[in-house]
């Protein structure tokens, strides 16, 4: 029975490894090439070469300053004698926040041009071939140095050549859109939080300032990482700087700030000096919030925190992805309903496995995000192959309740062997097991406090989920330590092996589940391979019971080994044959009504909604998300929020975190939550969000959205 056991462990623990090994093997996540904005080049003329880099989707390369981490791109060019290659024309970079980093670069594709000078030696009619090795830096939830060599072969014609049909266009818009001087005025100051940076021009007046942001080309003279507070004025701005987390060197702020002044659609060079900011910077509004973060989690203090973390786990009981557990511990409490001393070392047994996987949980998701990636609570069903893993797992649990065969116990001792050092295990496995199934929920209280600890240090962080985790386990093990209430339960008999079997039900739903979050995230082939793995499981599971069956007759154990071989078998088809495939589109996945028509979320379509005036509701949500499969059923699906949604105008947009996405998990962040689901409701004046409970009603979802259109 052991060997059994430990060969079953053994092969998902392989399947666990061997999934994610079967990618194909590694190829550049950049493809960089040359390309010139003229078909030919004169002697002594100059032309525009840009290096083109296709960046695939979810990474990013970096801006010359690369912000908090990463590194800019480099080019080293090998030219023939004569020709000269001048400095790069930095595209304006976008935001990329990464844990409690943020960094500026590129994604999908850019263009930086570099002028190219010919000699006025070069020979007309000859071919010229321009070559450059690349070096640069592309990160997503990792981050990989790359290079590459790039070469550009351009006739030297005598005369300057036109423009290139395919690129010029391309090239002479990235020239046209990069940032460059425009007679601004700026002067910078300290201030309370910072330094207070204002800007005036006529470049501005008029101009749509909302959303402006400030990219310094130094990354020691601010914070990056916070927040760009905005005071607008008639002739100008004034941006509230965070100063660097490390301070300024001997205490003194910078003698000059230089940098890009990014606005919608426009950027500008600016260089500041120190001075009195100008009346006209700053007057026509109040500083905008830096963020919602401290409405939501930033005011809490580490005992508030522990508190509020406490009672989430005690709620979290009560949610739906917690229900298939429920019932091994309710059939577990009823085996020692008569053994006091046995129900208080399960109740434990339970307790002390809650901890560890809460704890180790969180030890996981502290180190991943120093290590920069971007992951939340629930990251590990981000998955695709952890999803796989357990699913196959609640599949054997469920087995196992159905009798099919049997851990830790005869196949006519149930009640009886539940006092036994097995039976231990299996309270502190029931724990363990109930964390993992709790992962995709989050309940009420438990956000702001997981958005709390995620910002603090490690320490403190651990010191909250271990609340979370207490308040999680407080029902069972109270429970177990209280005899008066285990008296009122039945006797252990034969009514616990129906009760057993029928609560398997729950863990097949629970594993009919996974296997559609895998869907969801990895596509319709991933689900054909999972369901094959899942026969070649069951398979091995019923003739592990043959074999427990014919051990107690005394009989040979064949059909013991014979389970043990399919399911090695089983790892090793998981070994050769992916358990996902191509990532499938998620935006219909993810629960998503017909009702109510929807777009995918980002942060310009939220400013394209306000700037047309109209309120905005933003659903954070994830196919893995139980909470958020619930609240669409239960309030999005309903003809109220259709009605309401239609009668407000509102524009209703949906950010999908099924899978790994680091815009959404910044703005997560800057809302103070660490997972979904999150809901939030723009009015259509403008103005910060107001974050609507976890739990949803139709009553709730309309109210929310009439007052926004108010």
């Amino acid at each position: 029975m052991k060997r059994l056991i430990a060969s079953m462990m053994g092969a998902l623990g392989l399947l666990a490894f061997a999934l994610p090994a079967v990618a194909q093997a590694p190829k550049p996540h950049v493809q960089a090439s040359l390309v010139a904005d003229a078909e030919g080049i004169s002697p002594g003329g100059t032309i525009h070469v840009a290096l083109r880099q296709v960046i695939e989707t979810g990474w990013h390369t970096y801006w010359r300053n690369s912000g908090d981490s990463g590194q800019a791109t480099e080019i080293e060019w090998s030219l023939p004698q004569g020709f000269t290659a001048g400095d790069i024309v930095w595209a304006t970079p976008g935001q990329h926040m990464t844990g409690p980093l943020m960094n500026y670069g590129y994604q999908d594709e850019v263009l930086l041009p570099i002028p190219l000078t010919a000699p006025k030696t070069a020979k007309v009619g000859e071919a010229v071939t321009l070559k450059a090795k690349v070096y640069l830096l592309v990160c997503a939830d990792v981050c990989v140095p790359e290079d590459a060599d790039v070469s550009l072969t351009l006739p030297v014609t005598a005369k300057p050549a036109g423009a290139d049909l395919q690129w010029g266009a391309a090239i002479a818009k990235a020239l046209a859109d990069a940032p460059k001087p425009a007679g601004l005025s700026a002067v910078f100051a300290p201030a309370k939080s910072g330094l207070s940076l204002a800007i005036t021009g006529e470049a501005l007046k008029g101009a749509d300032l909302a959303g402006a942001y400030f990219y310094p080309y130094s990354p020691t003279v601010l914070d990056h990482a916070k927040p760009q507070a905005i005071e607008l004025g008639p002739d100008g701005l004034t941006l509230t700087l965070a100063p660097p987390a490390a301070g300024y060197a001997e205490g003194k702020p910078p003698t000059e700030l230089a940098g890009v002044l990014a606005l919608k659609g426009k950027a500008y060079e600016i260089t500041a000096s120190p001075g009195a900011a100008p009346a006209g910077a700053s007057g026509l509004g109040a500083p905008a919030a830096p963020a919602a973060a401290g409405k939501a989690s930033g005011g809490l203090g580490l005992v508030a925190a522990i508190a509020f973390a406490f009672v989430g786990g005690l709620i979290l009981n009560l949610m739906p992805c917690v229900f298939p557990v429920l019932a091994m511990k309710a059939a577990s409490l009823a085996g020692h309903a008569h053994e006091h001393a046995a129900a208080r070392r399960q109740g434990l047994a339970f307790l002390a496995g809650v901890l560890a996987t809460f704890l180790g949980l969180a030890g996981l998701l502290i180190a991943v995000r120093a290590g920069g990636a971007a992951v939340g609570w629930g990251f590990q069903l981000q998955s695709p192959p952890v999803v796989a893993v357990l699913a196959l797992l609640m599949l054997a649990v469920a087995l196992n309740l159905s009798g099919l065969f049997e851990i830790g116990a005869s196949l006519q001792g149930v009640g009886q062997d539940f006092a036994s050092k097995g039976g231990l295990a299996g309270a502190f496995f029931t724990g363990a097991l109930a964390v993992v199934v709790a992962a995709p929920c989050t309940a009420p209280f438990m956000a702001p406090a997981l958005g709390w600890a995620l910002t603090q240090d490690p320490a403190s962080a651990l010191a909250v989920f271990a609340g979370l985790g207490l308040g999680f386990a407080a029902p069972f093990t109270l429970a177990a330590f209280a005899p008066a209430l285990l008296a009122r339960l039945p006797k252990p008999g034969a009514w616990m092996e129906t009760f057993r079997r029928a609560m398997s039900f729950p863990m097949y739903g629970a594993a009919g589940w996974l296997a559609w979050v895998l869907t969801v995230q990895a596509g319709s082939d991933a689900l054909a391979r999972l369901l094959a793995l899942a026969v070649l499981l069951a398979l091995g599971a019923w003739l592990a019971g043959v074999a427990q069956h014919r051990q107690a007759a005394g009989k040979s154990a064949l059909a013991q080994g014979l389970s043990g071989a399919v399911i090695a078998l089983a790892a090793l088809a998981g070994a050769i044959w992916p358990a996902y495939a191509t990532p499938a589109a998620t935006g219909e996945a993810s629960g998503e009504s017909a009702a109510i028509p929807y777009e995918a979320w980002s942060p310009e379509a939220v400013a394209m909604a306000q700037a047309e005036g109209k309120p905005v509701f933003v659903n954070f949500t994830a196919a893995w998300c139980v909470t958020c499969q619930v609240n669409e059923r239960v309030a999005f699906s309903t003809p109220q929020a259709a009605a309401a949604f239609k009668a407000a105008g509102a524009v209703y947009l949906k950010g999908d975190w099924t899978r790994k996405d680091a815009i959404i998990e910044a703005e997560l962040a800057k809302h103070g939550r660490a997972g979904v689901p999150l809901y939030l409701v723009y009015p259509k004046n403008g103005g910060e969000p107001e974050i609507l409970p976890q739990l949803l009603t139709p009553q709730i979802l309309s109210a929310a959205v009439e007052t926004a259109a108010r």
